[in-house]
This record gives structure tokens, C-alpha cells and sequence, in this order.
């Protein structure tokens, strides 16, 4: 078993799944968010700084209107997650309140990470609620965004929440115990104890949807990992419903599946690699692959060998490599239509195709993340 002797966390990401808030009639299952509460506040009162990503506001909402399944179209979906959302923070401020305990809700939007200047913002926010002792209740904004209910994807909110905030550890809690080797319906299924690598044989372990109620499933939640990994983060995932535990994972008992961090991206590259709105593509021959890959290479026109979509200056695009494969994302000096016209030649005749040369670089190795 894997050695989980963590130093001591300071900041903690906890991201609670709508199966694990609410019964499958829709209804806030009490019991559970009290015990979950009490363990979020204890860590609180320890100092550890502590931020609560929280789905479960449609599906509150559906319980509320006593609707006899989920919405499934959008403005269903936004209608309920306006009744439920209120319901919810008002069930979170009343619990944390019994412990002494302070919260604030900030709602969320892809937008705010998309937007640079919004995602500092964000950050700002965030960290200053933390100076004064006040635990984020974080969700992302239901009764407006549509792409985010269509995901339904929390869990990669709160890997980003964590990244935005230099948190030590996310958990990812909902209504399974961990990642499996195969199906956990299976006998003799087991469950993977931890993941150093997130891999396309991962991935197809994930599988697909999750509940009535909730949205989401492993899928989300390998993804979330990975956005954690590169942010520098330990992510564990495990089951809501087990007695405490929160503090058992926090104290480093065995428990659900761990993912270990590879190499942390700066606060820039983590926004442009997960944050920033991708606007287009660059195809790139081998060459021009592995001097990016291998030896930290810009990206020049002469390795570029094709081009796709509309972007403009300083917009994010993704570096495809022959094989198909996205290697790394970047923000673009030249627009769509003059790297079309620069693509596959050498830096000295920019200027005298376009007219002029801003910069040497379709893309600066500064301004890439890698995949």
C-alpha cells in the first residue's frame, strides 16, 4: 500500500457530488450533509483553510417542486437550480452556524477562469474570504450557464478552484469508493489505490454517466484529476457516505483511490492549459513535436502544417501533432489568416509575406502549456 503521510495540509478542496446531498427522490439528505459539515468545520477550526465545491442545487430543486425525474432540458434545469440553490446555502449557512462557523457563497462560471483578468479576480476573492475566516461555498452559476449544466461537470470546477488557490489536497466525494480495474458491479472488480499517471487505459476505466440525480461520473472526476495533477495537487477520490471520511483521508488512511501530482504548472500556464477558452488549432510536423516536447522549444512557422478556426491575437489555440494528439496549448501571436500565410516557412520571411514581423514566434515557449 502506498505510503499517504501527507505534510500538514493547509488548504483543503472538498467537492461533495449531488448523489451524495440528496436521496434519489431529490430530497437534502440531512443526515449525511450534517456529518460532512462537522468535519469540514472541525478542520476549520484546526486552521486549515477549507473550500466547499457543492453540487446538488438542481437536484434540490427538483425535490422542492416535487418534479417526478431531473429536467432535461435547459431551462428546466435552470428553473430548478434557481429554487435549489437557495435551499442549499441556506441548509449550509444554518449547519456551519452550529459549529461557529462562517460561510459565503461564490458562484462560478467557465468564464471566470476562461477571462484572465476574471479568473485573478476569482482568485483575489476567494483568498481574501480565507483571510477572514470565512469557508467558500462554491458552485457553478446553474440558473445562467448552459454549457456548465449540460456537463454537469463540478468536478472540474474544484480541480481548477483548487489550482486557482494553491489548495494542498482535493476530494472528490460522491457515491462510489474509487477508481476500479473494471466494472464495480463485477465481481472480483477491485479498486485501484492510486494513479501516478493518467493514461487512455485509465481513462477507459472511467466509463460513462453517473445518476438520476447527478450528472456527472468517473469520466469527470479523472479529468478533474488531471487538471489537479498538473496544479500541483494530491486528489483522492472516495465515498461520501463512509463515517468520517474526511478526517480519515486528511489523516492519511488508505482509503478510495489517490492521485499522485506530477510537475506543477506556474500560475500562467495552469490558466492557459485549464482556464483559458480554446479558440482554434495548429497542426505541427514532428520536428517541430519534439523540440517542443522534449527540448522546451517556441513554436515557429516553418513546423507548422496546418491551421483551424478563427482565432486572433492573444487567443488560446491547441498544438495538434500528426499523430492526432493535442501536445500542448499556447497563446497566439498572429491571427488565424497570417498563420495560415506563414505556416511551413522560416521566421526571416514573415515580414516579407505579411508586411511586417510583430515577433519571431507563432507561439513563445513562456506563453505554452504543455499537455
Amino acid at each position: 500500500m502506498e505510503n499517504r503521510v501527507f505534510n500538514r495540509i493547509q488548504r483543503l478542496v472538498v467537492k461533495i457530488g449531488s448523489s451524495s446531498l440528496t436521496y434519489p427522490t431529490g430530497k437534502l439528505n440531512i443526515e449525511q450533509i450534517e456529518q460532512l459539515v462537522r468535519q469540514l468545520a472541525d478542520l476549520h477550526n484546526r486552521g486549515t483553510d477549507v473550500l466547499l465545491v457543492t453540487s446538488g442545487a438542481v437536484g434540490a430543486g427538483v425535490g422542492k417542486l416535487g418534479l417526478p425525474r431531473r429536467p432535461r432540458t435547459i431551462p428546466e434545469k435552470q428553473a430548478a437550480a434557481s429554487v435549489g440553490q437557495g435551499m442549499l446555502l441556506h441548509m449550509y449557512e444554518k449547519i456551519f452556524a452550529e459549529y461557529g462557523v462562517v460561510v459565503g457563497q461564490v458562484l462560478l462560471t467557465r468564464e471566470d477562469f476562461a477571462d484572465r483578468r476574471r479568473f485573478l479576480n476569482a482568485r483575489n476573492t476567494l483568498q481574501t474570504m480565507l483571510g477572514y475566516n470565512i469557508i467558500p461555498v462554491i458552485n457553478e452559476n446553474d440558473t445562467v450557464a448552459v454549457d456548465e449544466i449540460k456537463l454537469g461537470d463540478n468536478d472540474t470546477l474544484s480541480a481548477m478552484v483548487g489550482g486557482l488557490v494553491d489548495a494542498d489536497l482535493l476530494v472528490l466525494l460522491s457515491d462510489i469508493d474509487g477508481l476500479y480495474d473494471g466494472n464495480p458491479g463485477t465481481p472480483g472488480a477491485k479498486i485501484i489505490s492510486e494513479v501516478r499517471e493518467i493514461n487512455d487505459q485509465i481513462e477507459r476505466l472511467a466509463g460513462g454517466a453517473g445518476t438520476a440525480v447527478g450528472t456527472g461520473g468517473m469520466i469527470t472526476k479523472i479529468h478533474a484529476a488531471r487538471v489537479a495533477m498538473h496544479s500541483g495537487l494530491v486528489t483522492i477520490i472516495a465515498r461520501a457516505s463512509e463515517k468520517d471520511i474526511i478526517r480519515r483521508l486528511v489523516a492519511g488512511e488508505p482509503v478510495g483511490t489517490i492521485f499522485w501530482p506530477s510537475v506543477k504548472l506556474v500560475n500562467k500556464k495552469r490558466w492557459i492549459a485549464f482556464g483559458a477558452t480554446v479558440c482554434g488549432r495548429i497542426y505541427i510536423d514532428g520536428g517541430a513535436a519534439r523540440a517542443i516536447q522534449s527540448n522546451g522549444r517556441s513554436l515557429l512557422p516553418s513546423g507548422i502544417t496546418g491551421v483551424d478556426g478563427d482565432f486572433d491575437v492573444g487567443n488560446t489555440v491547441s498544438i495538434f501533432s500528426t499523430d492526432g494528439k493535442e501536445i500542448a496549448r499556447g497563446i497566439v501571436n498572429y491571427a488565424a489568416a497570417e498563420v495560415e500565410r506563414i505556416k511551413g516557412k522560416k521566421t526571416t520571411d514573415i515580414e516579407h509575406i505579411l508586411g511586417y514581423k510583430d515577433f519571431d514566434e507563432v507561439i513563445h515557449r513562456d506563453n505554452m502549456a504543455l499537455e
